[in-house]
C-alpha cells in the first residue's frame, strides 16, 4: 500500500460531512427566491427543504446493505457520484417537480455519508485518536455551514442566485470523489473479507509505523471478526442493547431538543433586534464562525473528557439557554436590551449544542456497535436521526401555532432536562477504548446482567 498521510485520510474521509452541512443550510436561504420564481404555494416549499430528508432516511437505511458487501471506500466513492448529480440536477432543475427528485436523490448522497463516515473514520483511526477523528465528520458539517451562510450572503442579489447555491454542492463532491480513489479501505472489513496482509499496511500506515500497537489491533480485530455477521435478531437481542438504547438515544435526542428548530428561528430573532434580512444573513455568518470554533474546541476534548460528562454539559447549558429566552419572550415589553440578550441566548445555546450533542451524537453511531453488526446499527441509528429531524421540522410550525415560540422553547427546555437524566442511567461509556473493547465491555456488562 503506497504511504498516504493521515491528515489526508481523515480530512477526506470526513469531507461528506461539509456536503450535508452546506446542503442543509443553502436551501434555508435559496427557498426564499425558489418560491417566487417557481411560484410554489407553503406546502410545496415545504416538500423542497424536507425533501432532502426522505432521501437521508432511505440512503441511510440502504448503507448497512452495502457497507458489509462492497466495504467502506467503495460506497464513499458511490455517495460521491449520487451528491454530485443530485447537486447539479437541482441547481439546473427547470420547474418543482425535477427539482423535488433531484433533493431527494442529494438526500440519499447525505444518509449514505452520515451512516457511513463515522464508522470509517472510527475504523481507520487509532484509538487514542477515536473522539478526536470522528468529530471531523462534525467539524465538516460546521464548516459545510458556514460556507453555505457566506455563499447565501453572495449570491442574494443574483436573479439566478438560488441556483449557485445549490448546484455548487457539485464542487466539493466531485473533490470528494477524486479524494475517495486514494482512500484507503477500513482495516476491519479488510480482515472480514480475509485480506490481512493489506488490513496490516493500512494499520501500520494509520498507527505511524508502531508495530506493537498494530498487532494489538491485529489481534482484536481477528477476533471480532469471526463472529457470525449478524441481522436484525442480533441488533435487538440482549447483548447488544446497551449499545442500541446509545445510538438510538443519541440520535432522537439530538433532534428533539430542539436544535433545528432554534436555529431555524435564528434570522427571525435577529430581525427582531432591529436587524434587516441582509443584517440577519451576516449574523448567520457570525453564528458559523462561532460553530467551527466550538466544534475545534470539541475535537481537543474528545479524547480527555467522558462523552456523557460532555452531553450532559451540553444540555444544561442549552436548556438554561432556552429558559432564558423563553423568558424574555414572555415578558419582554419590545425593549432592545431584551432582544439583545436573547440573540446572545440563542448563540450560547447554538455554541453548546455544536461542541457536544452535534459531533458526539456522530462520535457514538460510529463506534458503540460490534463489527458484526456495524453496518447494520450505524445505519438504523443515522436513519432514526433523520426521522426524528424530520418529525421535529414537520412538528415545529405546529407547536409555534398552539403554544407560541416561548412556551415552545420551555417544551424543549424540559426535553434538555430529560436528556441528562436519561445519559445518566441509560447510555455507555465510550472514551479511550478501542472498538474492540468497547465490544468485550458490553458483553461483559451483559452477561453481568443475566447472571444477576
Amino acid at each position: 500500500m503506497k504511504k498516504i498521510s493521515n491528515g489526508f485520510i481523515y480530512t477526506f474521509g470526513a469531507l461528506g460531512g461539509l456536503l450535508f452541512g452546506y446542503d442543509i443550510a443553502s436551501v434555508s436561504g435559496a427557498i426564499l427566491f425558489i418560491q417566487k420564481q417557481l411560484h410554489l404555494n407553503s406546502w410545496e416549499q415545504g416538500m423542497v427543504v424536507s425533501s432532502v430528508l426522505i432521501g437521508a432516511i432511505i440512503g441511510a437505511l440502504g448503507t448497512s446493505k452495502f457497507l458489509d458487501k462492497y466495504g467502506r471506500r467503495k460506497l464513499l466513492i458511490w455517495a460521491a457520484i449520487i451528491f454530485t448529480i443530485g447537486a447539479l440536477g437541482s441547481g439546473f432543475a427547470p420547474e418543482y417537480w425535477t427539482l423535488l427528485i433531484t433533493r431527494v436523490i442529494l438526500g440519499i448522497g447525505v444518509g449514505i455519508t452520515s451512516a457511513l463516515i463515522p464508522a470509517y473514520l472510527h475504523e481507520l483511526a487509532p484509538k487514542s485518536m477515536h473522539g478526536a477523528v470522528a468529530t471531523m465528520f462534525q467539524l465538516m458539517v460546521m464548516i459545510g455551514i458556514l460556507l453555505a451562510y457566506i455563499l447565501n450572503y453572495t449570491f442574494q442579489s443574483l436573479y439566478t442566485g438560488w441556483r449557485w447555491m445549490l448546484g455548487f454542492a457539485a464542487l466539493p463532491a466531485i473533490i470528494l470523489f477524486f479524494g475517495a480513489l486514494l482512500l484507503p479501505e477500513s482495516p476491519r472489513f479488510l480482515v472480514k473479507i480475509g485480506k490481512l496482509d493489506d488490513a496490516r499496511a493500512v494499520l501500520m500506515n494509520t498507527n505511524k509505523g508502531n508495530k506493537a500497537a498494530v498487532d494489538t489491533a491485529m489481534a482484536e480485530i481477528k477476533d471480532s471478526a469471526e463472529q457470525k455477521q449478524g441481522g436484525w435478531k442480533e441488533l435487538f437481542g440482549k447483548g447488544v442493547r446497551p449499545a442500541l438504547v446509545t445510538g438510538l438515544g443519541a440520535a432522537i435526542f439530538q433532534q428533539v431538543i430542539g436544535s433545528n428548530s432554534v436555529i431555524f428561528y435564528a434570522p427571525t430573532i435577529f430581525t427582531k433586534v432591529g436587524w434587516g434580512v441582509a443584517a440577519a444573513l451576516l449574523a448567520h455568518i457570525g453564528i458559523g464562525i462561532v460553530n467551527v470554533i466550538v466544534t475545534v474546541v470539541a475535537m481537543l476534548m474528545m479524547d480527555h473528557v467522558d462523552r456523557k460528562k460532555m452531553l450532559t454539559v451540553g444540555s444544561t447549558g442549552m436548556g438554561l439557554s432556552l429558559f432564558v429566552m423563553a423568558a424574555i419572550l414572555k415578558f419582554d415589553n419590545g425593549s432592545q436590551a431584551a432582544a439583545y440578550v436573547s440573540a446572545i441566548a440563542l448563540t450560547v445555546y447554538i455554541a453548546f449544542y455544536a461542541c457536544t450533542w452535534a459531533p458526539i451524537t456522530w462520535v457514538y453511531i460510529g463506534e458503540v456497535f460490534p463489527l458484526n453488526i456495524r453496518g447494520l446499527g450505524t445505519s438504523l441509528c443515522s436513519a432514526t436521526n433523520w426521522l426524528a429531524d424530520m418529525a421535529v421540522s414537520l412538528t415545529f410550525p405546529s407547536m409555534l401555532a398552539a403554544f407560541n415560540i416561548d412556551n415552545t422553547f420551555i417544551i424543549y427546555g424540559i426535553i434538555c432536562v430529560i436528556s441528562i437524566f436519561v445519559i445518566h442511567h441509560f447510555f455507555i461509556e465510550t472514551r479511550g477504548k478501542s472498538l474492540e473493547e468497547i465490544e468485550a465491555a458490553m458483553r461483559k456488562m451483559t452477561a453481568a446482567k443475566a447472571n444477576n
